[in-house]
């Protein structure tokens, strides 16, 4: 039975009609009814969730096959192993530098993000809380600082760097790094600390508090996840960063991952591709703990910065 329109009176006298509120919730069923899910929901996530670690499967398969299954696709399934060694682990952990590579990776990863934190911190709570003319314009040259290729950066830096003395020195990448990790973490701990309710301050203000009090007892503890967000962004760039890491390093002990298992691992034209696969594998899996732990608090400072 179809529902009719009701009418009645106002307080003014007019005669007025409202129509029944039409129910949807047939309609909304169907959108979650299980053949419609599955099409729309389940059959593209599967083919994303594959095509993404698909190429972390084949590393590792690859760092467990003996040689001779390695080169070997006609004899031996390319996509599984009955056999596997941990040969490869060996070699790289015992008979190579990789912890010492590992060693400084971590090193120059985490004194660079360091130093690049603070600076962004700085730089943010400036531009956003101070209001001095121009601070837009300061905010959005800083930005466009990131969209510089590293590529076109590093011919000059590696000018500065050989005449201080820094070549061939974990140094001269904690430095360097920095300039291409400052730009987008002000980006976004701007957006973040623009999310945090100024009258926190006014009234921190007002109470006698000075501007380094407010910024170290009041804005960063409200903005950790934003915080945590620039440490994961810039840690991650430098864990990864190759060209900068090509150029200023030369010396063996003194290379990190991405460097050394390219060049250490390549001989001429022979590529022992299960000593570099052991070695990519183990060189992601600090990033992959860190994102294990922190994703929340990344994908929620994300969130909070774009929405700025």
């Amino acid at each position: 039975m179809t529902d009719l329109p009701t009418t009645h009176v106002n307080l003014k006298g007019v005669l007025t009609s409202s129509a029944p509120t039409a129910d949807h919730s047939e309609g909304m069923s169907y959108l979650q009814s299980v053949p419609r899910r599955l099409v729309t929901l389940y059959l593209p996530l599967s083919i994303i969730v594959f095509v993404l670690l698909f190429p972390f499967y084949w590393m590792a398969l690859t760092a467990v096959k003996p040689d001779a299954q390695l080169l070997d696709m006609e004899t031996y399934s390319p996509f599984w192993t009955w056999n596997p060694t941990f040969k490869h682990f060996y070699k790289l952990l015992f008979e190579s530098h990789y912890p010492m590579w590992l060693w400084n990776t971590m090193y120059v990863a985490v004194c660079a993000t360091f130093l690049s934190i603070v600076a962004s911190v700085l730089a943010a709570y400036a531009i956003v809380r101070l209001r001095y003319k121009g601070a837009n314009l300061v905010g959005g040259l800083i930005f466009l600082a990131y969209l510089v290729p590293p590529s076109i950066l590093f011919i000059p830096l590696a000018t500065v760097v050989f005449q201080y003395g820094l070549f061939d020195s974990p140094l001269a990448l904690i430095l360097t790094y920095p300039t291409i990790l400052i730009p987008f973490s002000t980006w976004l701990l701007m957006g973040y600390f623009k999310t945090i309710p100024f009258e926190l301050e006014e009234c921190a203000l007002i109470d006698g508090a000075s501007r380094w009090q407010i910024l170290i007892k009041i804005v960063l503890p409200l903005a950790v996840p934003g915080l945590i967000s620039a440490f994961i962004f810039c840690f991650t760039l430098c864990w990864n960063e190759f060209i900068y890491a090509l150029t200023f390093l030369q010396s063996t002990v003194n290379k990190t991952v991405p460097v050394a298992i390219v060049n250490e691992f390549v001989d001429g034209d022979v590529y022992r591709w299960g000593s570099l696969m052991a070695g990519a594998l183990a060189g992601s899996l600090p990033l992959v703990i860190l994102y294990a732990f922190f994703v929340e608090h990344y994908v929620s400072a994300m969130t909070g910065a774009v929405k700025e």
